[in-house]
């Protein structure tokens, strides 16, 4: 036999050891295919977090971060998926709540607007509410007052999207949250400061909050 012979021998013999090995062993393959998904979507541990956060957040996941007002001088900010989406320099937050409703799937921004809780309508800020559609993520941040013109009803779709503080928020506590429609978990990231004289740190409005994290993806 020709040594080109035996080359084209061994190589065949090689490519149905494989084959054989495919067909026989299927979990070490997905096993594999998994790993190779893994490296291909994952995000680089050198890419710069988003929203400020400390670290990048899981491909399935979505980075954001929400700060309240501070007193009336400055508005809040809310910044989701490394883009900032409300904001005073962006001239788009008012006095009340403001809200952001994100497609949780895609992480579309599906409609922002704020509505004055001291001398607005409570109609406006429920038809707004009522757009909520399961799988949307949710939003908020306080600026000034949010609980004036606060009534039951609104308070009871908040706590529907996961809020635990939305009962105790009162006359120009700060409050930000960022909440799931169609879940009946509360969510952790909330955060209530309570309007004290005692506390408060701009005089009548007490301090800043804030949340960030990881938002989970809805799929």
């Amino acid at each position: 036999m020709r040594p080109r012979d035996i080359v084209y021998a061994v190589t065949f013999l090689i490519v149905i050891l494989v084959i054989w090995g495919i067909y026989t062993n299927p979990p070490y393959i997905h096993q594999r295919a998994r790993v190779m998904q893994q490296r291909i979507f994952a995000v680089p541990e050198t890419s710069h977090p988003k929203c400020s956060l400390s670290k990048n957040c899981p491909i399935d996941h979505f980075a954001f971060q929400i700060k309240s007002g501070a007193a009336t001088v400055v508005g809040p900010k809310i910044c989701f998926d490394g883009n900032i989406v409300m904001s005073g320099v962006m001239n788009n937050v008012g006095p009340g709540l403001n809200l952001v409703l994100v497609n949780g799937e895609n992480g579309k921004i599906e409609k922002l607007d704020y509505f004055n809780m001291y001398s607005g309508e409570t109609k406006a800020i429920l038809d707004f509410l009522k757009m909520i559609k399961p799988g949307m993520i949710v939003l908020v941040a306080s600026f000034d007052d949010a609980a004036t013109k606060m009534t039951d009803e609104i308070r009871n779709i908040f706590a529907g999207l996961g809020s635990s503080s939305i009962k105790d928020v009162k006359f120009r506590d700060n409050w930000v949250f960022a909440g799931g429609a169609g879940t009946e978990q509360k969510s952790p990231f909330e955060k209530l400061a309570a309007n004290d004289q005692k506390t408060n740190i701009y005089g009548n409005w007490p301090e800043v909050v804030e949340i960030a994290g990881c938002f989970p993806r809805k799929i």
